[in-house]
């Protein structure tokens, strides 16, 4: 039977969890708080700098537009941004899951054949460091003029960082969980399916976060090349025009369109890989 100073004490230890967890939690949301925050300040300050000293050193528009004029084509032009950002949009989400299907497959036989491995890596390594703008030429020669190239450019710069990581993150299993798998007479599916694949999602996420960002950038840069339409075309032509307020505005719109892919793949990220990869012994 409880005594009555301990039925006492039970309502102030309640008290005093509850505080406790209130305080954590008030700490918690202030720490969201201050990652948000923090990059939105830092950002509206450097606007205001950058306005700043446009306005203090009287710079000529056509060398470097203020961000209010920047802000008024984005909102003047905002149609013909769109338009442009579609064909660009499209060529980069197609590079991006080809360039990354076509790696995750290569990985899946690399980790079965190591014969096959050591002959090819070293043609990929190769293949990987001619440059986008020397890769570029030879595939409009090749494909001719349309979205196609632009594709194959986009899938090429997703290829490699994503290749490497799904390698590495099929073969960095557990030695342990291997062998326990073997005893119990797991099949080399089951191996593969159950445990390689598994073990290596966080290394194809933190591929596919990079392939998000370059795949973008290969088709613009592609769009360099052979092109009248999609966000590098139009900054192809702004810069010729000097039209700077256009410039700066394409960029952003299509930095705009790069950040929010590697958003999504984040997010995608955050539902699907909830642990830590394996550790290699």
């Amino acid at each position: 039977m409880a005594t009555p100073s301990s039925a006492l004490q039970r309502p102030t230890a309640f008290v005093a969890d509850a505080e406790a967890d209130a305080r954590f939690n008030a700490r918690k949301q202030r720490l969201v708080w201050r990652r948000r925050l923090l990059p939105l300040a830092a950002a509206i300050l450097l606007i205001a700098l950058w306005q700043g000293v446009v306005v203090y050193f009287g710079i000529r528009p056509f060398i470097a537009p203020s961000p209010l004029a920047v802000a008024y084509t984005l909102v003047d032009r905002f149609g013909i941004l769109m338009q442009n950002l579609a064909p660009t949009a499209i060529e980069a989400l197609l590079g991006f899951l080809l360039g990354n299907l076509a790696a995750i497959t290569l990985a899946t036989v690399f980790v079965h054949n190591k014969t096959v491995e050591e002959a090819f890596f070293p043609i990929v390594v190769l293949i990987n460091t001619i440059p986008v703008v020397a890769k570029a030429p030879i595939l409009v020669l090749l494909m001719g003029n349309g979205m196609e190239p632009k594709i194959a450019i986009a899938a090429l710069i997703c290829f490699f960082p994503t290749l490497v990581n799904m390698t590495r993150g099929l073969s960095a299993v557990n030695p342990q969980t291997l062998e326990l798998m073997r005893v119990l007479s797991a099949s080399h599916r089951e191996i593969f399916w159950k445990l390689r694949v598994y073990n290596s999602l966080p290394y194809l996420f933190s591929a596919l976060k990079i392939a998000a960002s370059t795949s973008v950038i290969g088709a613009i840069v592609a769009e360099w090349i052979g092109t009248t339409t999609g966000i590098g075309a139009l900054i192809i032509e702004a810069t010729y025009k000097f039209d700077s307020p256009m410039l700066y505005a394409t960029v952003i719109v299509g930095a705009s369109f790069s950040v929010t892919f590697f958003f999504v793949i984040t997010l995608i990220e955050r539902l699907v890989v909830k642990w830590e990869p394996q550790a290699v012994h």
